[in-house]
């Protein structure tokens, strides 16, 4: 069975059309990946994401393995079993994760630095590390540096949930995504915080490039049937080392490649330029995925690119802050090729509070039928959990249904 096919390919740009097959779902492309990083789409159920129509989940390696652990998975025969999803779902390694959080003095580090300050809070909510530049989140002296420490063998960190020292191998990392039953599964690689230096952004690219050949080697002796693993392309914002990480995996049989060390504080500018060069090394015949992109203009211009697979905590985390998205509609249609194509709406504005109009009249979603902004804005105001539910359901409705158009405009020669 052909695992990917590529379906149609846009006469305007790079975008195309695509279905990647897998044992629990064939999924049309290009495709949006909800988070549920510990087995579950926060205030959601997996039947309400069937009801939304999404096609594949992510959920997270790193989570999973500290909570509840491989053992009460692999008793449940499976990720899917234990939280009742019968759709594709991908696992990221948890290399990011343990990079970010693994450090056992990130707690005391953190209340030094005032983190509950709520102009820090809110700009880390939103994304907006780059603000910070010399404070980055991801950067000493929020993280610490000397807790983590990468060698040729693996990881070691320390756990957030009891600070056990822990050691993750690109082997271990292919062990517990097979024992989760992930549909996809992704090398472990290593992450680097941005701006960095030539040198220590090669060195991380190369190790990451000998990692996925050891993920591959094991991966191939021991995958199940119809698993797939999926490459991570590394080299920070530096055209050479990007080339070369996509030229040395290119070489190897992947099932997919990602791109991941993106929209983590570069200026979209930037992010757009290192795509515009690398994309083209990457097989045409096999999936193409941006790690943790993005905004609905940043989807966007990667599909015009010719990326197929996203996946980002935009919209459920801005849900869960009262942050809801709207299309912008002329003639009952979604102009999604126009750069300001959809609107921001706040909801817990005060003009809200005597608005009885749905979210949005065009949407078809479970929130948008039944419930009005003005009682979605009592509902945050007044900190009732069904408004996180009810804002969570339409955000991921706009980028499902923004997916959709995607494809439809490709399909119709419009993209």
């Amino acid at each position: 069975m052909t695992q990917f096919q590529l379906i149609k390919k846009s006469k305007k740009s790079c975008a195309r059309l695509s279905l990647l097959k897998t044992s629990h779902g064939n999924i049309e492309g290009p495709f949006f990946m909800p988070i549920a990083t510990r087995g579950a789409i926060k205030n959601l159920t997996p039947e309400e994401m069937k009801t939304l129509k999404s096609q594949i989940i992510l959920s997270n390696t790193y989570h999973l393995m500290l909570r509840p652990g491989t053992k009460v998975i692999k008793k449940a025969k499976g990720l899917h079993k234990f939280m009742n999803w019968n759709g594709p779902i991908l696992t990221d390694s948890g290399g990011f994760q343990a990079y970010s959080l693994g450090s056992a003095k990130r707690k005391t580090q953190n209340a030094k630095l005032n983190l509950n300050d709520q102009k820090f809070k809110s700009l880390l909510e939103k994304g907006d590390w780059g603000i910070f530049k010399k404070e980055n989140p991801l950067n000493p002296p929020y993280r610490g540096d000397n807790n983590i420490k990468f060698s040729e063998e693996g990881i070691e960190f320390y756990s957030e949930v009891d600070g056990k020292k822990i050691f993750l191998s690109p082997e271990k990392a292919m062990e517990i995504q097979m024992i989760l039953g992930s549909d996809i599964i992704m090398v472990l690689d290593q992450c680097i915080a941005l701006p960095c230096d030539y040198k220590k952004t090669k060195q991380a690219m190369e190790l990451t490039t000998r990692w996925a050949k050891r993920s591959q080697e094991y991966f191939s002796q021991k995958k199940e049937k119809d698993q797939k693993l999926f490459c991570i392309v590394q080299g920070g914002t530096y055209k050479r080392l990007r080339l070369q990480s996509a030229k040395d995996l290119a070489k190897i049989d992947f099932d997919g490649y990602a791109i991941g060390g993106l929209a983590v504080g570069e200026p979209r500018k930037k992010m757009l330029e290192v795509l515009d060069y690398t994309v083209s090394i990457l097989p045409e015949n096999k999936s193409r995925y941006l790690m943790g992109v993005g905004k609905p203009e940043e989807i966007i211009e990667a599909v015009k690119r010719g990326i197929d697979m996203f996946d980002c905590v935009i919209p459920t985390r801005n849900a869960r802050h009262g942050t809801l998205y709207k299309f912008k509609m002329q003639n009952a249609k979604c102009k999604i090729k126009e750069e300001d194509f959809y609107e921001i709406i706040r909801i817990t504005n005060a003009k809200f509070e005597f608005d009885l109009q749905p979210i949005d009249l065009n949407c078809s979603c479970y929130t948008c039928q039944n419930y009005s902004r003005a009682y979605l804005r009592h509902l945050f105001m007044t900190n009732e959990s069904l408004g996180f539910r009810l804002a969570t359901i339409h955000n991921l409705a706009f980028y499902l249904r923004l997916m959709e158009e995607i494809r439809k405009g490709i399909r119709d020669n419009n993209f």
